[in-house]
């Protein structure tokens, strides 16, 4: 979502980096220039303005025109601002350590309510957490049957009612929770195309009714200022404890998640990154400051691969690769793991210096979906020994796998030019070595 935004800023932050000597002057024409670019962006009028305000006051100090470092300092600056824009610090979810943890879920219809409620229970369930969720969405049609769905992906039980009553959906929950010994509720209420007197008056009883442990208002991300006045209306009404940024995956230009807490003065905990129920990461300030100054997020990426990749096979794999022992079976692996991750884009977008190389790259993310096919339509022998693999095997592969010959061809190449580059690093590891302790 922020390639355009960290791209035109990079830009920015370049011309007032590359100066010799900075000045009052050169230093407010570059700031107003940011200023363009976060309105560019969407970024709220107001916030925009007390976000240059601030960082003005600080980059025009005497310590930054004297230092011999002034555009890096500057960078520091506004990435300091940008992190306090967006929060400061990151802010868990409360869950309630002795009783039932009711949470429930608020926001237009359209912004991802459902599927976050599943992505939440999800990984509440993952933490040893007793969780269900509520069909409190009585009015969108099949909405209860896509939460049944999300449910039985992740064997999370749904508790719905069969009459159009979201409000004793909600209360008779609360009940069954107790009967059944469960110490977390999700409820899902329903949404509207746009905020109306009968849907938050709706909202408003159901939280006065289940006295919820947190209220978690839902934004898609790439609505814009609407996605701010949407904001704002729900905190009028409910009082919520956090947001959740969804569609972060999107293309939009990022203004209302520059915005959002700034505007309502409520934390964002959690964002969403893609379709997938594991889609789901804890928001944390300075780590999307920096994607947005194009420095990466490099913490989150390898924490993704900590939670996807088992410590055994890594060691088991890293002794293939020294060896230059590696297969199309280690390879089906491996890719296997990084769809775990998440999509390619929001992976590349964590890896410092990347976003802005890519910016008009293809990534096709059902390439890998392809590579996958052809490595399962292979037999043991043929991954662990790819030179056997002759003409009519080739066809073979191809056809089980719905692709071309040529498609079957251009992996088999690439995977042996791999090979190569993986032995030549494993015999200059091994001199280096011999160098070393020699």
């Amino acid at each position: 979502m922020f390639e355009e935004l960290s791209l035109k800023l990079d830009t920015a932050l370049k011309k007032i980096r590359g100066q010799g000597k900075l000045t009052e002057s050169n230093v407010s024409d570059s700031l107003r220039e940011i200023r363009r670019i976060l309105l560019d962006a969407d970024v709220n009028y107001k916030v925009a303005k007390e976000f240059i305000e601030k960082v003005s006051a600080k980059a025009l100090g005497r310590e930054v025109i004297a230092s011999i470092t002034p555009g890096q300092l500057i960078t520091k600056i506004i990435y300091d601002e940008l992190t306090q824009l967006l929060g400061g610090n990151q802010e868990d979810m409360k869950l309630n350590p002795s009783g039932t943890t009711v949470i429930l879920i608020v926001g237009l219809q359209g912004s991802g309510k459902t599927t976050f409620s599943a992505k939440l229970a999800k990984r509440l369930g993952e933490k040893k957490r007793k969780v269900f969720l509520v069909a409190a969405d009585v009015y969108r049609p099949a909405a209860i049957e896509q939460l049944k769905t999300l449910g039985s992906q992740i064997n999370i039980p749904v508790f719905s009612i069969e009459e159009n009553d979201a409000i004793k959906a909600a209360s008779q929950s609360l009940q069954f929770a107790k009967e059944n010994h469960y110490d977390t509720v999700i409820i899902d209420t329903a949404g509207r195309l746009h905020i109306d007197e009968e849907m938050m008056n709706e909202v408003a009883k159901i939280k006065e009714l289940t006295k919820p442990t947190e209220t978690l208002f839902v934004v898609d991300a790439m609505t814009g200022q609407d996605a701010v006045n949407s904001a704002k209306a729900f905190n009028d009404t409910v009082n919520y404890d956090g947001i959740i940024l969804t569609k972060l995956d999107g293309d939009a230009r990022g203004g209302a998640a520059l915005s959002i807490r700034s505007f309502v003065g409520k934390p964002i905990k959690f964002v969403s990154n893609g379709e997938k129920l594991t889609d789901l990461d804890i928001f944390y300030p300075e780590r999307l400051a920096s994607r947005i100054l194009g420095k990466g997020d490099i913490v989150t990426l390898v924490e993704k691969a900590q939670e996807t990749i088992d410590e055994f096979e890594a060691e088991r794999l890293e002794e293939k690769l020294r060896k230059n022992k590696f297969d199309f079976d280690d390879f089906l692996k491996q890719i296997k793991a990084i769809k775990k991750m998440g999509s390619l884009s929001s992976i590349i977008g964590m890896i410092p210096g990347i976003g802005s190389q890519i910016k008009n790259a293809n990534i096709d993310e059902r390439a890998l979906i392809k590579v996958e096919a052809i490595i399962n339509s292979m037999t043991l022998e043929e991954r662990s020994a790819p030179k056997i693999l002759n003409g009519s095997r080739r066809k073979r592969i191809a056809k089980g796998s719905g692709t071309s010959v040529q498609d079957v061809n251009r992996l088999i190449k690439q995977f042996g030019e791999m090979q190569k580059m993986i032995g030549q690093l494993s015999k200059r590891g091994s001199m280096m070595k011999n160098l070393k302790f020699n």
